[in-house]
């Protein structure tokens, strides 16, 4: 037989819940920029280097770094835009 709860074991087992799910990892939001044209390898470079700059921290794939030549330019564009602080509106 399963075990058995009392009566005010449900809210306190759902308000657990709520709390292991605010503390789940989240991946960070896609840049805010249209990247539709570019090709893949840009764009790929782009999310990377906004990452690294949104997380203060060197996220790329260091072969496609150094072998691919829109994989590297997105990859700086990705890091300068989104690394500069943004302006009031």
């Amino acid at each position: 037989m399963g075990a058995r709860f009392g009566r005010g074991t449900a809210p306190w087992m759902l308000a657990a819940a709520v709390v292991l799910a605010a503390c789940a990892p989240r991946e960070p939001p896609p840049p805010a920029v249209n990247l539709t044209g570019f090709p893949p390898a840009f764009r790929d470079g782009y999310v990377a280097g906004c990452e690294s700059a949104r997380r203060g921290i060197t996220r790329r794939d260091e072969k496609r770094y150094t072998q691919d030549r829109q994989y590297a330019a997105g990859w700086r564009d990705g890091l300068d835009v989104c690394g500069k602080p943004r302006k009031a509106r």
